[in-house]
């Protein structure tokens, strides 16, 4: 009795440390937090609005912004549904398929997250410059790809190739093929089968995945920046649009462009977020 007695106060202060440490590091995380996302973010948003909505609207009514606007919504237009077929593609290859050199496979599709952009720009640089490998050939048939739109395509496509297949990929391995077998007994043909069976299953997977792609696509700096050359209203996106806009002190358009980047991101982070609870509702219902 006296030996639970003394034990009490012992356990009361051992569960008060375990709350103050518990406490310690939310308090750091917020902080951490606070610096490097929530205040740099809020910083950019008071640039961009504190001298009047007009100053904003005039900023990025400019041409060089409304051209570097369509550049990145163009390539963003052209890279994801590219990117979403291959994505189905590989990933249907690599679930449904068991093969040697299938891990090899998988690696080469991680590979645009392991390579630095710029790295992946100067890959770009090397085969279709003017004194690449393919420069002759290109230039031989009038065919400009750096510095132009197609090599700020190739860059995007680079950078953003594997999510759509990282994210379908768990998806079709979760669901196996046993549907799909099932159809196909019962008379269906493969692209209904794709259609009716796969495309469901897989769905709330291939959204987020797009999601990721159409974001990093519109985000893209480093790549982008070392094939287009950052020509001001021809070869600018939005976000080499800021870096050319800050270095001139045309910090308006500059925090401008930021301020419509960052709204984009905040509209992928809500719908990511829409995604995320759809698909762990639609798990818990199963």
């Amino acid at each position: 009795m006296q030996g639970s007695l003394k034990s009490f106060p012992r356990n009361t202060r051992g569960e008060s440390q375990k709350i103050s440490a518990k406490s310690i590091l939310i308090g750091v995380a917020i902080v951490y937090l606070m610096l490097v996302l929530f205040i740099p973010a809020v910083a950019v948003f008071y640039e961009a609005f504190h001298n009047g909505f007009q100053q904003f609207v005039e900023a990025t009514s400019k041409r060089e912004f409304q051209h570097a606007l369509q550049m990145t919504l163009t390539i963003a237009a052209i890279a994801v549904p590219l990117n979403t077929i291959f994505g189905l593609c590989a990933a249907w290859v690599i679930a449904r398929n068991q093969f040697r050199g299938r891990a090899f496979l998988m690696s080469i599709v991680d590979l645009p997250f392991a390579i630095s952009p710029v790295v992946a720009g100067l890959m770009i640089v090397l085969l279709y410059g003017r004194n690449g490998w393919f420069g002759p050939i290109l230039n031989s048939i009038n065919i400009k790809i750096i510095y132009a739109l197609p090599g700020m395509l190739i860059a995007t496509m680079f950078v953003t190739l594997p999510f759509v297949a990282r994210e379908v990929i768990p998806v079709l391995e979760e669901i196996g093929p046993e549907q799909e077998e099932a159809a196909r007994t019962l008379g269906a043909k493969d692209w209904e089968i794709f259609w009716r069976v796969t495309i469901p299953n897989i769905r709330w997977g291939l959204l987020y995945g797009v999601l990721l792609t159409n974001a990093r696509a519109m985000g893209e700096f480093g790549a982008i920046s070392v094939v287009s050359g950052g020509i001001a209203g021809r070869t600018l996106t939005l976000p080499s649009f800021v870096e050319h806009a800050y270095k001139n002190y045309q910090t308006e358009a500059a925090f401008g462009a930021a301020a419509i980047l960052a709204l984009l991101a905040v509209v992928t982070l809500v719908l990511k977020e829409i995604l995320e609870r759809r698909t762990h509702h639609k798990h818990s219902t199963h």
